[in-house]
């Protein structure tokens, strides 16, 4: 190492020293899996909201509270339904770098593969 600075083959230890540079995708996985879990567990909201609110609207008459209770139901339902689409657009995304950092370990891995004593090319 020199003037403070470390490089790839310092990090190698000595010739033919096995040091990999490895990542795993079970972490990405498995928040994908939880975005997912949560995407479906909101799924079901919209139909228990609607049926609190079945028959409330009939019996109350003009109460305004009542039309307000509308809206903030309205609300809710796009809130959900936003929610919903983005845990499903994050699953993607989640496994979309498990996917990129799998690439980039192989791409790695063939570009080291000449100088290492068991790639059959020369330092």
């Amino acid at each position: 190492m020199s003037g403070g600075r470390q490089r790839l083959s310092d990090l190698a230890g000595p010739a033919g020293g096995g040091t990999e540079l490895r990542h795993s995708d079970g972490p990405w996985t498995r928040a994908a899996g939880g975005a997912e879990a949560l995407r479906t567990h909101m799924g079901p909201v919209t139909a228990e909201l609607e049926a609190a609110h079945e028959g409330l609207m009939a019996g109350a008459g003009a109460l305004a509270a009542l039309a307000e209770l509308g809206a903030v139901r309205d609300s809710w339902e796009r809130r959900i339904e936003a929610a919903r689409g983005e845990c499903d657009s994050l699953a993607g995304k989640l496994r979309a770098v498990a996917r990129g950092q799998g690439e980039t370990n192989e791409a790695v891995k063939s570009a080291f593969a000449p100088m290492s004593p068991h790639g059959g090319g020369t330092r």
